[in-house]
């Protein structure tokens, strides 16, 4: 089994669509492996995969690395994955299966406390992100480089609890298919919705906003 670092967090119906949304996204991840597999979901939101079959070990493995795996185990120096649960004037908390708490000096963001970066970064709460284990923790190099880049491209939108089939087909109802390049999956309900040079990010987001309940942030380059 392997427990997939992104959560599901929303209730009702929309939760069926996002665990139907995950199965797709398994089958696409594992389909062409000689695997059978069966997604649930742990009470803290975290989805767990059962994986049985010839290439059983080879298809853990692909799920781990596409996205990340929750695990008790983490040893100084291992990179993990993380999603966004909170943050305050000290740094980031990411629930990692326990709380991971990095400190502001720790994310290697540049100058700001933790609320004003997570703003300026478009880190919509439960957006998973890396780190590296250790006393303290820090963000992974990697995640550091994606984050700059968003800001050095040509603007983004990041939302949460929607999956990226519901995120276009907002973007599309509300006149807007033609500003955006694509809509970036980063997590299970969190996506980021790429725009076209012209397109101006919070003129995207005023304008979808009143489609989407949910947590909406810019990238402004």
């Amino acid at each position: 089994m392997v427990v997939l670092a992104t959560k599901c967090y929303v209730e009702g119906e929309a939760r069926e669509r996002a665990l139907d949304s995950l199965g797709s996204l398994v089958e696409n991840n594992v389909g062409e492996l000689s695997v059978t597999f069966e997604v649930g979901l742990r009470d803290d939101g975290f989805p767990s995969v059962t994986v049985e079959g010839e290439d059983a070990t080879a298809a853990r493995n692909l799920l781990r690395e596409r996205w990340g795996e929750i695990t008790p185990h983490r040893e100084a120096g291992e990179e993990h994955v993380g999603t966004l649960d909170s943050w305050d004037a000290e740094g980031f908390v990411l629930d990692a299966g326990r709380k991971v708490r990095i400190p502001t000096d720790e994310l290697g963001l540049g100058p700001g406390d933790a609320g004003q970066l997570r703003t300026r970064f478009g880190l919509v709460q439960h957006v998973p992100l890396r780190f590296v284990a250790g006393d303290p923790p820090r963000l992974a190099d990697g995640e550091r480089d994606r984050l700059y880049e968003w800001t050095r491209g040509t603007g983004r939108v990041n939302v949460n609890s929607a999956t990226r089939a519901e995120v276009r087909a907002t973007v599309n109802r509300a006149g807007h298919a033609e500003d955006i390049v694509t809509v970036e999956r980063l997590g299970l309900l969190e996506q980021s919705i790429v725009c076209r040079e012209g397109t101006d990010p919070p003129g995207l987001l005023a304008s979808i906003g009143q489609y989407v309940p949910a947590e909406l942030l810019c990238v402004v380059p």
